[in-house]
């Protein structure tokens, strides 16, 4: 009776700290999307450790998952009440998971989401020529020194939004690059409240049947205001490296992240990516995620000096040695900023 007590006490001591402790959002919160999620995990039953987390925002809704007991990310919601819940699975067949209920509100500085912009008709293309990079006032898509295209409405492939939007390099000139932005300034409800808006959320899925073609993919987040300029750039080193750099806005040139970058051809890529602009106007790039890993920066930077106004997001195909064409599809983007 005694070996039994023991055991059953050993039990439950055991029980009592495993699990999964959610930091944010609090239980009840009130929210504003995206919402940050900070979790950890404890499993101190399976000496193999915890496999993973995830995120469901309703029953059998799923929508986050990352290797390993820690579990920091934001999501995407649209206004209302949900039952969230973030489970934890060990290596040993054992789960555990805490229910977490949260009101979405669309925030105090009017904030918002735009939605399948691959489907939008709000880009522009431009080439940028070495070895100046600046904006080529001259080139046009069928080049000769660089060439370019989209097509939208691609059916395959694709996601579940509709069609994908097929971006298209080449030319003669090596290391040559396009890019391509949307400007949201004039699609704002009020474009007064640029300077309000602190926090961003690049989201997006990107498909290509060889991306080790690719020099490089870059992911911009750009806010000018007050005479000043924050480019939250991201750019993903693929032929140049596999790994992650993010923009110096001051000396304009790229600063090594030190995380690896290595999304999957002929797979659809999944990429979120955090920023934000703190009080005192500094940069703060905040985390990538790539196909459910997270990486967190925490990098700050200093704004630079601009006379423009307004918002966009920046997508750019960087050439390779040769500058051999490639495509790459883009599929549910959305840009969440309040």
């Amino acid at each position: 009776m005694k070996q039994l007590y023991v055991c059953l006490f050993a039990t439950l001591a055991t029980s009592a700290f495993a699990g999964v402790t959610v930091t944010s959002p609090t239980n009840g919160a009130q929210v504003t999307s995206p919402v940050h999620y900070v979790a950890t995990a404890q499993s101190p039953d399976c000496s193999k450790g915890v496999a993973a987390m995830g995120i469901y925002t309703a029953p059998y809704q799923l929508v986050y998952t990352v290797n390993g007991s820690k579990l920091d990310t934001y999501l995407t919601l649209s206004a209302g009440t949900y039952n969230t819940v973030v489970q934890e699975w060990d290596n040993c067949g054992w789960s555990a998971s805490t229910p977490v209920t949260i009101t979405v509100g669309s925030g105090g500085g009017g904030g918002g989401t735009f939605s399948n912009l691959q489907s939008s008709s709000w880009w522009n293309g431009y080439a940028l020529l070495p070895p100046s990079y600046n904006i080529c006032t001259t080139c046009g898509p069928g080049g000769p020194l660089a060439t370019w295209g989209t097509t939208q409405g691609i059916k395959s492939p694709a996601l579940s939004s509709g069609g994908s939007m097929k971006f298209d390099i080449g030319g003669t000139l090596a290391f040559s690059d396009i890019l391509w932005n949307v400007k949201f300034t004039t699609h704002l409800p009020d474009q007064s409240k640029v300077p309000t808006f602190t926090h961003f959320t690049y989201d997006v899925w990107f498909y290509g049947t060889n991306l080790e073609t690719s020099q490089a993919l870059e992911f911009d987040i750009n806010q000018f205001f007050s005479g000043m300029s924050f480019i939250w750039g991201h750019e993903c080193r693929i032929a140049g490296g596999h790994e992650w750099d993010t923009w110096d806005n001051i000396n304009m040139h790229w600063v090594k992240s030190g995380i690896a970058c290595n999304p999957i051809s002929n797979y659809w890529n999944h990429l979120v990516i955090q920023a934000q602009r703190t009080s005192d106007n500094r940069l703060v790039f905040n985390s990538i995620t790539l196909n459910n890993k997270l990486s967190t920066l925490n990098r700050y930077d200093s704004p630079s000096p601009t006379t423009w106004y307004g918002m966009t997001i920046n997508y750019q195909m960087d050439g390779n040695s040769t500058q051999a064409g490639y495509s790459v599809y883009l599929d549910n983007l959305n840009f969440t900023y309040y």
